[in-house]
């Protein structure tokens, strides 16, 4: 496999690791949009967050939450992003399920936005069922 994250797990390419477990590990983005950005990865191979299975997903979560407490502390900051895309048109570049957890700070050059669309109603209660009829 030609995975830049399992050649990380696998020990194949250094990394700046701040967390490992038996299931996940945690390194600092080498390509940070901040100071201290993290990535939680799951040491088992998922592409996307269409193939990982829940309990992983949880799990992976959990972690987040403990390394946004950690750079919190750290940092002394109080502001976070944690975000996980999934497919090339949501930004997602490396096809192996990872969560970003991206520390804030006045004046950064982080841009997350998007331009609300307009939709009628109509359209609105179509979604609605067909997201309740998929689930």
């Amino acid at each position: 496999m030609d995975c830049i994250f399992c050649k990380i797990i696998n020990g194949d390419i250094p990394s700046n690791k701040v967390f490992e477990n038996d299931n996940f590990i945690a390194i600092l983005d080498a390509f940070p949009a901040n100071e201290g950005h993290t990535l939680i990865i799951p040491k088992k191979h998922f592409e996307n967050i269409f193939e990982i299975d829940e309990e992983t997903l949880k799990e992976g979560y959990a972690i987040a939450k403990k390394i946004a407490n950690s750079i919190k502390k750290s940092l002394n900051i109080d502001n976070i992003n944690i975000l996980q895309n999934n497919g090339a048109l949501a930004g997602q570049t490396v096809n192996h399920f990872h969560i970003h957890v991206i520390p804030r700070i006045e004046n950064d050059n982080v841009i997350i936005k998007s331009s609300p669309v307009s939709i009628d109603n109509d359209k609105i209660k179509q979604i609605i069922e067909n997201i309740k009829e998929n689930i």
